[in-house]
């Protein structure tokens, strides 16, 4: 009989996924089995979509693929008003149906078992309830995003308390939430916990002291927390990478690339799985690249589907353009990426010496733990709060100002791309990241390894 089994239940997203299948490796190295709770879909795309080390490798990664009704997977549109990935909805909300069958393999597994550890999204709360109610279970609600983020969305909560002293942040200037999530997705967020018949046990975050611990002991305060507990357990993702290869995957070519390029010269550009930005958009940011004569690597995708696989299916993808010749005249100093890219393994190779980002929790951790800067271009949710932080609280990044307020327009004949990779560390608050021997080097200590995090 096993002591202790946990559960993990992300929201159907890639960095949902990723987070909690990073966290599945940390709990499945102390000998504790894991189930990894999904869609059939889901569960593939969180696998063949892992970087930084090999899922096979590990015994004890159950993964268990569980019913879901049919639900519709639009297409992401580019030239919507809000950056907000709001094709994603459906899925979201036909993710609430793994109720039933979660309580089922959690009811199974507690019979086996002297204890269930049930790590769920918070975006999932409503999906984990039933199991959480088993006697030998225990609930925790894993935050997908940084306690910055948390802290101000609770300190902006119209339930706020307000009769009691709260120590909040100051000398951070305001910010706008209007047009970070729709009106559907907060609705979905608050129905979450309407009807909520169970109190988790406490919180979890991906991130660590060094990087938050103010924010952190802000959100301690009893107005904010109550009587529950939390824990910082990040960052999840691998910090130190294994040199020959981390997986049975043929090495990206890319990396090829990157060997060939001279140490903290490349600026690795990406925007995450849920950005879909316009062909406009595209081709200034092209423009603005190739005058630069920057050295980069560009991943230019559509944004996900709630199905990834379903383009396969239908055969009905966007066809990302870029200027007539683009691609042969930038040759040699830029490389774009249309597949998955390895991101974990850009960020720790050494000729990478900064990331123009969209901020998603995912990719500033593990940059910030790659020691490479960033210049910051949030689009929605949590985003432009990460980019306060990177930038204007740890200062270990730029802000892109590129024609609105959250960059989310870059139009103009005559953008470009002003920062070079010599830029970022010419700069108050450098990422520290090491010169002359492609080392990062390291500012706290992680999961017992240093790292620059």
């Amino acid at each position: 009989m096993n002591t202790v089994v946990a559960v993990m239940v992300p929201l159907p997203a890639q960095g949902h996924l990723a987070q909690l299948l990073h966290l599945s490796r940390l709990i499945s190295a102390r000998g504790i089995p894991v189930h990894y709770v999904g869609s059939t879909t889901h569960n593939r795309q969180a696998k063949n979509r892992l970087h930084g080390w090999d899922v096979e490798s590990i015994s004890n990664i159950y993964f268990d693929d569980l019913p879901l009704p049919h639900f519709i997977t639009p297409p992401p549109n580019p030239n919507a008003p809000t950056k907000f990935p709001a094709h994603l909805e459906p899925t979201f909300q036909a993710a609430t149906h793994l109720r039933q069958p979660l309580a089922g393999l959690v009811s199974a597994l507690s019979t086996a078992a002297r204890r269930v550890i049930i790590i769920y999204d918070s975006v999932m709360a409503a999906a984990a309830q039933d199991a959480a109610l088993i006697p030998n279970a225990e609930a925790y609600c894993f935050n997908s995003i940084s306690a910055f983020a948390t802290l101000f969305y609770h300190l902006e909560s119209p339930g706020l308390p307000t009769d009691q002293a709260i120590v909040i942040p100051t000398g951070l200037p305001k910010l706008s939430n209007e047009g970070c999530l729709t009106d559907t997705f907060q609705e979905f967020i608050h129905s979450q916990y309407q009807s909520l018949v169970f109190a988790p046990d406490g919180d979890l975050y991906n991130s660590c002291r060094p990087v938050e611990g103010t924010f952190l002991d802000m959100l301690a305060q009893k107005p904010l927390l109550g009587d529950k507990k939390q824990w910082t357990l990040g960052p999840f993702h691998p910090v130190q990478l294994n040199p020959v290869g981390v997986s049975r995957r043929p090495r990206h070519k890319c990396l090829e690339w990157l060997d060939k390029q001279p140490i903290n010269s490349v600026i690795y550009v990406s925007f995450g799985t849920m950005t879909s930005i316009s062909d406009e958009q595209i081709a200034e940011l092209a423009i603005g690249l190739e005058r630069s004569g920057q050295r980069f690597i560009w991943v230019l995708r559509e944004a996900d589907r709630g199905d990834i696989y379903a383009e396969e299916k239908d055969g009905e993808a966007r066809t990302i353009k870029l200027p007539d010749g683009y691609e042969e005249r930038v040759e040699g100093s830029g490389v774009i990426v249309r597949d998955w890219a390895p991101q974990l393994e850009i960020l720790a190779h050494p000729s990478t010496g900064g990331f123009m980002s969209h901020c998603g929790w995912n990719s500033s951790l593990e940059s910030m733990s790659m020691g490479v800067p960033i210049a910051a271009w949030p689009m929605h949710s949590d985003q432009p709060r990460n980019a306060m932080l990177i930038t204007e609280v740890l200062k270990v990044g730029i802000t892109e100002r590129v024609g609105t307020e959250r960059g989310v327009s870059i139009l103009g004949r005559h953008c470009k791309c002003h920062h070079t990779a010599d830029d970022f560390r010419g700069r108050e608050g450098h990422s520290n990241a090491s010169q002359g021997t492609g080392r990062r080097n390291s500012s706290c200590s992680v999961q017992g390894r240093d790292v620059h995090c």
